[in-house]
């Protein structure tokens, strides 16, 4: 999930491996049964805090990145409606960044995900 704020972006630091120490877009495994929309936004509350609302679908990135990790990652955007940023689940910092100069990031899907929505913002 991608959100947005005054031109910055919504990342968590990663409390586990991997990745740990690392940052990444509030994110998660659907669960069974459970429509990826609403995972996105069930997980970008449970890491962080805010209530958020899907606006759109950014991108679907294929590759597994390690052994636990997804075959496909849908990075949706979503703008705040509620909630108070605070770090929780596998987060342990939360906050808005720079997206041209974002801190470590944990995954390459992170990193594509970011050029997707820098691209899509800048004509």
């Amino acid at each position: 999930m991608i959100v947005e704020r005054e031109g910055r972006v919504l990342l968590a630091r990663r409390r586990h491996q991997p990745g740990r120490g690392k940052w990444t877009f509030p994110a998660g495994f659907v669960d069974f049964d459970e429509d990826p929309a609403q995972a996105a936004v069930r997980e970008c509350r449970e890491e962080t805090g805010l209530t958020v609302e899907i606006t759109g679908l950014l991108d679907v990135i294929a590759g597994r990145e390690h052994e636990r990790g997804a075959d496909l990652v849908i990075v949706y955007r979503g703008a705040r409606v509620g909630g108070e940023l605070a770090a929780g689940d596998d987060a342990d910092q939360v906050g808005f960044f720079d997206p041209d100069d974002p801190p470590p990031l944990a995954f390459r899907a992170t990193q594509i995900a970011l050029a997707a929505w820098r691209t899509a913002k800048r004509p």
